[in-house]
């Protein structure tokens, strides 16, 4: 019972129903890959961030599909480049479609499961690692969310 909420929670954040009303596949629907690569200030893009998203989102879930952590912060950000309309359906394609493969596999653990280590202790057990990859995107989320704002805001003056 605890696996499913924990997997509603994380499908909410990509496809709507979360608590705030707003999602990922719903924000980045209407976003050019042009102003995915767009830099705003001195913040990531936008395409960085969804790529910075679903680093983390791809590693779970090939941990929860029996391989190894196979993983490092420092390439969390390493985005191949984003020249096409392509590249940009690539990216956000892939990154929903992971974001729901992973909710289909955290509704496979068991309970007793969540509480276990995940795969080392230094990282915490299930329960915190499936949360923060939801926190993790709610947060990424909300800069998305502005960046956009800014570039339409930016757009309309020019």
């Amino acid at each position: 019972m605890l696996a499913q909420q924990i997997a509603k929670h994380l499908r909410d954040v990509y496809f709507g129903g979360n608590w705030t009303s707003v999602n990922l596949k719903d924000t980045l629907a209407d976003i050019s890959w042009q102003q995915s690569i767009t830099k705003v200030y001195n913040l990531n893009t936008i395409a960085a961030l969804v790529f910075h998203i679903n680093y983390y989102v791809s590693v779970v879930l090939k941990v929860l599909q029996g391989e190894p952590l196979n993983a490092s912060d420092k390439f969390s950000f390493d985005l191949s480049p984003i020249t096409s309309k392509e590249d940009w359906q690539n990216l956000t394609n892939k990154t929903l479609a992971e974001a729901e493969l992973l909710a289909a596999e955290i509704e496979k653990l068991e309970e007793v499961q969540l509480f276990e280590v995940f795969t080392e202790s230094k990282y915490g057990n299930y329960y915190r690692n499936l949360h923060g990859i939801t926190e993790h995107t709610h947060y990424h989320l909300g800069q998305i969310f502005l960046i956009k704002k800014i570039l339409t805001e930016m757009e309309a003056t020019n």
